[in-house]
């Protein structure tokens, strides 16, 4: 193919990739000779005469792969976002292939014998802060990549990645696929009692998409509990929901389970022969945890009073079930129905009533983009000229503080079914000052659309995620670095989060919320009395977060601790699970965890192996530095900026503890996270 918009850099604003022009067609070869490019870069590299240099060898490899990081980093965006059958094939033979392109890389002895001579001699080269860690971080890289085994090892090392690559890539499509089979068809409205107005109606739009007119269809999330569990006033509704949604991936045509046991076994096989006794322990020695000790005492530590609270919350919402005139044990898929019911007369505070307060564009222009203004001086324009890569994308140009430019954030807002579940951030251009290139990311969410003509009004948990996904959003935007290897969330895995969660104090924030949350219909700000309310009633059913939080975590954890193959075998996943919560002390039936295995994205399919626990862990920070920003001692916007200099824009070339100790004056500390969590005595 000798067109192919992959083939030069986009001639586009901040090199925007050019969706109009880009078709299926164009993947595969710009896969093909991304990779070739790349190989035959390594090869000048090890072709050089003489010692190594940081020049001829570090930045060489910063510099080479241009082409197939392009292709890259659209096609897998494209993957999770707007999948077909054609990038489902693709990717199923792509996901392979690259794995063993890495592993080129990766197991190239002469590369190696370069970059770790430059290893050696780093004290004596006379580097500046960013290239000396680029070459320790260059070295850790390739040595845990196996860079280090003989001949042998490399070669199963090699069969090993391709298989996990395939097996992988096999669980997220079985996901998707699953989500949607599992959704749930009713065809009497009065099943749907609860529900607003506007939810009937999208579920009879949903319906009408599927096929089956005059029907009403609810669609899942990739979550065990479903929002809509929440306000369904019929008990068999909600039963079918929650069965619907934790059944995904257990059944014949979607058999995740068998996928789950097959990755986890392939994972300890490699820890082993990497010299590590299981996975979890190989993939936290170099994050910020760096022992699995650190976070089994983390988690340990979380999980008594967790359960005590929601043992707790499990008594009262008994009670109110049974004086509701339900004579029965409360079950899953009741908890998030009374909860709502208990919390609305303890509080006043009725979802249905909020979310008036909460449309799409109001939140996010008036609520998500005026926040990192005022913390960061940061504005945001729509860009309608420049295309995206579905119609519902939108593009918006950001500006920093004296008007220079920032980069393009996309927002692909609306669920539909050639998207992945959940909520994520990608970046289709990342930042460097030595490729000259300026950041454009991307946030998906799941928000269900509204009917046609119809405003999107959003949950507090909706709105919860979309300043979530934006802190990932400003951590790609605010990057400052020489080297692409550091770039915005090129950060330890547990320590990725942690600005994301931060931003998400910023929805609850005074003078925020009121510009923010402003009935649709008559403009008028959200009471002050309701957000007294809807602020009391934040922390009520703690323990059921944090015990639905903790579930998934330590099961991702069982997963990873296998000490090798062997103790899979023949494992049933569901039987594995059971046993695995059990022994964790968090098996309540009524709370499921967060992801089942049959539908865990994040470990089998999303990168998040062995880390799940990196949510609560970066959870720590974030309540610290809430309570930083909370302290009164200068400005918000003079912390925004501290916060931003010392840590955004660092990306990873500084070590992240260390960042994080440079803006707040020590090491963090557990006990705001405690004191949020409802976790203290």
């Amino acid at each position: 193919m000798t067109s192919n918009p992959f083939f030069e850099r986009s001639t586009l604003p901040y090199q925007l990739p050019p969706f109009a022009e880009i078709g299926e067609e164009h993947y595969v070869p710009a896969f093909e000779r991304g990779m070739a490019e790349q190989l035959a870069e390594v090869a000048a590299i090890t072709a050089g005469d003489g010692e190594a240099t940081f020049e001829d060898t570090v930045v060489a490899l910063e510099r080479s792969g241009a082409l197939l990081v392009r292709v890259s980093n659209v096609f897998f965006n494209i993957a999770s976002a707007d999948s077909s059958a054609g990038t489902d094939a693709i990717e199923a033979q792509m996901s392979p292939r690259l794995a063993a392109h890495r592993d080129a890389i990766h197991l190239d002895p002469d590369l190696f014998a370069r970059i770790e001579s430059l290893y050696r001699r780093r004290a004596e080269l006379d580097l500046a802060a960013e290239e000396l860690r680029l070459v320790e971080q260059y070295h850790l890289k390739f040595v845990r990549a196996g860079a280090g085994l003989d001949v042998a090892g490399k070669a199963r090392l090699r069969e090993i990645n391709a298989e996990i690559a395939a097996a992988t890539t096999e669980f997220g499509q079985n996901n998707v696929a699953a989500r949607n089979a599992a959704t749930v068809f009713v065809d009497s409205a009065d099943e749907l009692a609860g529900l607003s107005p506007a939810a009937v109606t999208a579920a009879a739009e949903s319906a009408r998409s599927a096929g089956r007119e005059g029907a009403w269809a609810l669609t899942l999330q990739n979550v065990s509990n479903q929002p809509v569990l929440a306000e369904l006033a019929d008990r068999d509704s909600r039963r079918r929901v929650m069965a619907a949604s934790l059944q995904r991936g257990f059944t014949e045509d979607n058999d995740n389970g068998h996928l789950a046991v097959r990755i986890a076994a392939l994972r300890a096989e490699r820890a082993a022969l990497l010299g590590y006794p299981d996975h979890a322990t190989y993939s936290v020695a170099d994050q910020t945890a760096k022992t699995p000790e650190a976070v089994e005492e983390m988690l340990g530590r979380l999980v008594p009073p967790a359960v005590t609270n929601a043992e707790r919350e499990a008594t009262e919402l008994a009670s109110a079930m049974r004086a509701g005139g339900t004579d029965d044990e409360l079950r899953s898929w009741d908890w998030q129905y009374w909860s709502q019911r208990l919390r609305a007369e303890r509080f006043s505070v009725d979802a249905d009533a909020l979310r008036p307060y909460f449309e799409l564009e109001r939140v996010l222009r008036d609520g998500v983009f005026f926040a990192a203004e005022q913390v960061y001086g940061i504005t945001l324009r729509e860009r309608e000229d420049l295309v995206g890569y579905h119609p519902e994308v939108r593009i918006f140009e950001v500006f920093d503080a004296d008007g220079s430019a920032l980069g393009l954030f996309l927002g692909d807002f609306f669920a539909r079914p050639s998207k992945h579940g959940g909520a994520w951030m990608n970046e289709l251009v990342v930042q460097s000052r030595l490729l000259e290139t300026l950041p454009v990311v991307v946030n998906n969410l799941n928000i269900a659309k509204p009917a046609a003509g119809e405003p999107a009004l959003l949950t507090w948990d909706n709105v919860r995620t979309l300043f979530h996904e934006f802190g990932h959003a400003l951590h790609g935007l605010f990057s400052d670095v020489r080297y692409a290897f550091f770039a915005g969330t090129e950060v330890p895995r547990d320590f990725v989060e942690f600005p994301s969660q931060v931003n998400e104090m910023w929805m609850a924030w005074p003078e925020v919320l009121a510009n923010y949350a402003r009935h649709i219909e008559t403009g008028e700000r959200m009471p002050a009395e309701l957000v007294e309310r809807m602020t009391a009633a934040q922390q009520f059913g703690e323990g059921f977060r944090t015990v639905e939080a903790l579930g998934a975590g330590l099961l991702d954890w069982a997963w990873h601790r296998v000490p090798g193959p062997e103790a899979l075998a023949g494992v049933d996943a569901a039987a594995f699970e059971e046993e695995a919560l059990r022994k964790a002390g968090v098996a309540i039936e009524a709370i499921p965890p967060r992801y089942r295995t049959g539908y865990f994205a994040h470990i089998f399919a999303g990168g998040y192996d062995a880390g799940y626990y990196s949510y609560i862990w970066s959870e720590v920070l974030d309540a610290d530095t809430v309570d930083w920003f909370n302290d009164g001692a200068a400005s918000v916007r003079e912390k925004g900026t501290a916060f931003r200099r010392e840590l955004l824009s660092r990306g990873g070339s500084v070590d992240p503890l260390a960042a994080f100790a440079a803006f707040r004056g020590r090491a963090p500390e557990i006990e705001p996270l405690l004191t949020r969590r409802g976790l203290t005595v």
